[in-house]
């Protein structure tokens, strides 16, 4: 009898046509999403073939949208500034659920196990955390400074061991939220870091969480593998009193440059970015750049950095030798380069030109053009391979 089964069960396998089991079959490792920022909606992008597979409509306010992917990097999540989360399939181009979970949104972060997406709020304020799938609040974490305040929070990224840091813009502050039992965030508190904290990053090893300050010139680190961990105040002065340049556009630590044992900062109302040695976390350098520089953005084997800058020198980018710290080669794309994103293993890098409603493909290293793509006043790009990054 338990032969015959086997016998019919191996016959059913052979009878499943092979040809119905590879069609649609597709990988999303060379997938990723360009978000059209005034119209609310997103691209679903193929890095490989250099196309576009779709657009997905009716994602919200991205004015200020940022993305991470599920570990399979088949989900992507986007946070828009509406306070709109949404879970966006890249493998049938929908919506895959969404919620507006607040009123002002600064980006979010996703666990290490997948499984939760925490959120930074404006408004009301502090981070709230909802489950991957379904996307239903399992988590509220009220930012209330030291000062008794409801605090923005900026700065949100995932930490090893099911864990997110991030910054208290009015108050501050930097926590560390530790939801291994998510009914019950465990939070670590670290006051007086300094004045206005207005973004943070971290290390790509999850060990070295850095924070910029508006509201003075410094930067704010906190080694996460100490215990208890301590803020420490490091770049400090490092205008060296100099009356600062009116600011056009808040530099991003999320585009850091992380290269060995250095990084380069985009520098507030400077221009410039700053070397970092992350063994001593002095100062280690300058790069005299063109303009006022928004994103820094490394190579994945970190030869080189391209940067781009605040209005109204944003049609430029700067490619920095992150061996002798000096431009090696500029050029103007065109119109509001907003942002710059390498393919996973470095060869290309797709740039997006808003006011030109493209996105541009680039050789990453003969800077030569290989190709475009239309898009409705692109802004950022962000390919799947972040999944398996810390951070990202």
């Amino acid at each position: 009898m338990m032969f015959a089964a086997r016998i019919f069960a191996a016959l059913l396998l052979l009878a499943i046509p092979a040809t119905g089991l590879a069609e649609g079959l597709r990988g999303t490792g060379n997938l990723g999403l360009v978000i059209e920022r005034a119209t609310g909606s997103v691209l679903i992008v193929d890095t490989s073939a250099r196309e576009t597979l779709g657009r997905v409509e009716g994602v919200g306010d991205l004015s200020h949208a940022s993305v991470v992917f599920s570990p399979d990097q088949r989900y992507g999540y986007v946070f828009g500034r509406d306070g709109g989360l949404t879970r966006i399939d890249l493998l049938t181009a929908k919506i895959a659920g969404r919620v507006v979970q607040a009123g002002n949104s600064i980006g979010g972060a996703i666990s290490d196990d997948g499984e939760l997406i925490a959120v930074s709020n404006y408004e009301p304020g502090g981070v709230r955390v909802f489950d991957a799938k379904t996307l239903a609040q399992v988590a509220d974490i009220p930012a209330t400074g030291a000062d008794g305040k409801a605090s923005k929070t900026v700065g949100l990224v995932d930490l090893p061991g099911r864990r997110f840091a991030f910054a208290l813009y009015n108050a501050g502050e930097i926590w560390i939220a530790d939801l291994s039992r998510v009914e019950t965030p465990a939070i670590t508190r670290l006051t007086g870091v300094g004045k206005l904290p207005y973004d943070g990053n971290v290390t790509p090893d999850g060990r070295h969480y850095l924070a910029g300050l508006f509201g003075e010139d410094g930067v704010v680190h906190v080694d996460m593998w100490q215990s208890p961990p301590k803020a420490e105040r490091i770049l400090d002065r490092y205008g060296h009193g100099e009356e600062p340049l009116p600011v056009y556009k808040m530099p991003h630590l999320e585009g850091w440059a992380a290269i060995g044992d250095r990084l380069l900062l985009p520098a507030v109302g400077r221009h410039e970015l700053i070397a970092v040695d992350t063994r001593s976390f002095a100062e280690a350098g300058r790069v005299a750049t063109h303009g006022q520089p928004v994103f820094a953005v490394a190579r994945p084997d970190g030869r080189h950095v391209w940067v781009n800058f605040a209005h109204p020198l944003n049609d430029t980018i700067d490619i920095v030798d992150t061996l002798t710290l000096t431009v090696i080669h500029r050029f103007a794309p065109g119109p509001a380069v907003l942002h710059m994103e390498f393919t996973p293993r470095g060869n290309e890098v797709w740039v997006s030109l808003r006011d030109a409603d493209r996105v541009d493909i680039y050789d990453a290293a003969t800077f030569a053009r290989k190709g475009q793509i239309s898009a409705q006043k692109p802004s950022g790009i962000f390919f799947t391979a972040r999944a398996t990054r810390i951070g990202q």
